[in-house]
């Protein structure tokens, strides 16, 4: 029996075939841990209510006379602060986002600064892209820097 396939019957075809394609790859990226990506935090609205106070801190970090410094050492980030800003005036954190994932997101508390510097250790740090935020607060003025970086 020969089986005869006319021109209806192969735009059928390939149009199923081509459904059939992309279903499987929908269904491999749903089930798959590589692809799953969060939002950069829980509460996104709540967030842009304050975005123009971060422009502001921006600016005053943008404003100081020295640039916060980070740099790579062999035991981690050092965060190296303005001389015109006190260590025992800043109260703030140091936040860094792991953008694939959140499950290795930390805060480092911006206490017992020494000589206006701050270490985030190594040992939290796995390789790849990271989000960093200095926040602080010194005589009452809010001040942010961000910061990408490759560890």
């Amino acid at each position: 029996m020969k089986i005869k396939i006319n021109w209806g019957t192969g735009i059928v075809l390939g149009m199923t075939g081509f459904i059939g394609f992309i279903m499987f790859f929908v269904v491999q990226m749903l089930g798959s841990k590589d692809f799953d990506h969060d939002l950069v935090t829980e509460d996104y609205y709540g967030a842009e209510l304050h975005y123009q106070q971060d422009i502001n801190a921006e600016e005053n970090a943008f404003g100081l006379s020295e640039k916060v410094k980070v740099e790579r050492s062999d035991n981690g980030w050092l965060i190296t602060f303005p001389k015109e800003v006190k260590a025992e005036d800043i109260v703030g954190k140091v936040t860094l986002y792991r953008p694939s994932d959140k499950k290795l997101d930390f805060t480092v508390s911006l206490t017992k600064m020494q000589a206006n510097q701050v270490l985030v250790q190594a040992d939290k740090l796995l390789a790849g892209r990271w989000n960093m935020n200095i926040a602080w607060t010194s005589n009452n003025k809010d001040y942010l820097v961000r910061k990408e970086l490759s560890w």
